[in-house]
């Protein structure tokens, strides 16, 4: 069983896969995703998280993301309120950058918080030290369990310092690079029940991240704990 926890669906406005996503989780045998809507991370979120409400109806294999943008929370509130009961979307996207909304502006904080009240877990894009203000942003918030999307991308010490201050904060190891070491550095440093598997597909090709883990040459109950049991407990999947 492998559930990636960091991948999107729908076209990208820059290169990516030209391939559907189900296709290319058949090619890696990739069994469950939590995806956002990619006209949701980077055009409207309202209308990208309608539309990917309506494909989830076509396929058990998908779970969503409410993509949620910190400077547009009335709205951001109103689709969790819509789309969690539901049990097709399981936790929140927030991505800082396309929304122009660091991590520890207060934009992000107050949607953060919102989340943490809802019991939503995030998936929020994290790069170099802003996964540190993502810790803190956990350990201001008791009820917030968030992903750092990328594990900090180079920042990887920062990350490694970030999940050690907080176990409700989690790892995954997509990024558009791929450097030797760098997921068996946080497998040799990190609990590896903080540890979960993503790939950033169609953006990126899953191989990268299946690369990555497989160089860094996880023991069984921990390739497991990554691979799949983790992601299940986090968002409450039955698989």
């Amino acid at each position: 069983m492998i559930i990636d926890v960091h991948a999107h669906w729908g076209p990208w406005f820059f290169t990516g896969l030209e391939t559907p996503l189900l296709e290319v989780m058949d090619r890696y045998g990739i069994d469950r995703a939590i995806v956002s809507a990619a006209e949701a991370v980077q055009y409207d979120p309202v209308a990208g998280n309608r539309a990917l409400a309506r494909f989830l109806e076509t396929t058990d294999r998908l779970y969503g993301y409410v993509t949620v943008h910190p400077r547009r929370l009335a709205e951001a509130e109103r689709d969790l309120r819509a789309y969690l009961p539901t049990g097709r979307f399981v936790g929140a996207k927030l991505h800082t950058d396309y929304s122009g909304s660091p991590i520890a502006s207060p934009q992000t904080r107050d949607a953060l918080a919102m989340l943490a009240d809802l019991g939503c877990p995030a998936l929020v894009h994290t790069w170099d030290t802003s996964v540190l203000d993502l810790a803190q942003a956990c350990a201001d918030l008791p009820g917030l369990r968030a992903i750092a999307g990328h594990m900090g991308a180079g920042g990887v010490r920062y990350a490694i310092e970030a999940a050690n201050s907080c176990d409700r904060l989690y790892l995954e190891p997509c990024w558009s690079h791929a450097p030797a070491g760098r997921f068996a550095e946080v497998l040799a440093a990190v609990d590896d029940r903080q540890l979960l598997f993503g790939t950033d597909a169609t953006l990126i090709d899953p191989a990268s991240a299946f690369g990555a883990v497989a160089a860094a040459r996880p023991s069984g109950e921990t390739a497991e704990r990554i691979a799949w049991r983790n992601a299940a407990e986090l968002f409450g999947l039955q698989v």
